[in-house]
C-alpha cells in the first residue's frame, strides 16, 4: 500500500495534471484561433499527455487499492500578448511541474514505500524531456514572433521525429487515448 502521505500528496497532483491539460487547450484554441494550426495541434497533444499522466496517477491509486481523487480545476488562463506568451507559461508551468513531481518522488523514499518511489521514476524522465521540449519551443518562437510561420515551419520539420508510445509508461485507467 502507498503510504498515506503519498497518497494525499498523489491525489493532489492529479489535479495538477488535469489543470495542465486544461491550460494546454486554452493555448491550443488560442493558436488555432491565431490559424497556427501546427502550433495548435502540438498543444492539442500536449493536452492529451497531461491527461493521460493524471489517469496513470489515478490507475496507480486503484491498482493499489487506495481512493483516486477527480479534483475541480481552476480556469486556465485564456488571453495571451502575444504568440510568445503561451509557450513562455507552458515553460513555467513544466518546472512547477518538475518540482512536483521531484516532492512525490521524495516523500514516497522518505515513507520508504519503494513501489511509489519507482512508479514516479517514469514522471522524473518526463519531466526533463517536457522542459526541455518547452524550452525549445520558446526559443523557436521568440525568433519567430515577428514571422509566426517560421515557427509553423519549424514545427512541420520536427513532426516526423516522434518516437511513439513510451512502452515504459504506466498503464492509463481506461486505456490510453
Amino acid at each position: 500500500m502507498p503510504a498515506p502521505a503519498f497518497t494525499a500528496r498523489l491525489n493532489e497532483q492529479i489535479g495538477n495534471e488535469f489543470a495542465a491539460s486544461q491550460q494546454y487547450i486554452a493555448v491550443a484554441v488560442f493558436y488555432d484561433n491565431e490559424t497556427l494550426p501546427r502550433l495548435a495541434s502540438f498543444f492539442y497533444a500536449q493536452a492529451l499527455e497531461e491527461r493521460n499522466h493524471a489517469m496513470m496517477m489515478v490507475q496507480y491509486l486503484m491498482d493499489a487499492d487506495e481512493e483516486a481523487i477527480i479534483p475541480a480545476v481552476a480556469a486556465p488562463r485564456v488571453a495571451f500578448a502575444d504568440i510568445v506568451e503561451p509557450v513562455a507559461i507552458a515553460l513555467a508551468q513544466e518546472k512547477r511541474v518538475t518540482d512536483q513531481i521531484g516532492e512525490l518522488a521524495g516523500i514516497a523514499r522518505d515513507e520508504r514505500d519503494y513501489p511509489s518511489e519507482q512508479f514516479m521514476q517514469w514522471f522524473l524522465k518526463e519531466q526533463v524531456e517536457e522542459v526541455s521540449t518547452m524550452k525549445d519551443l520558446l526559443t523557436v518562437v521568440q525568433r519567430s514572433a515577428e514571422n509566426p510561420m517560421l515557427a509553423e515551419e519549424h514545427l512541420a520539420r520536427e513532426a516526423g521525429e516522434d518516437e511513439g508510445a513510451d512502452p515504459t509508461a504506466p498503464p492509463v485507467a481506461g486505456g490510453a487515448v
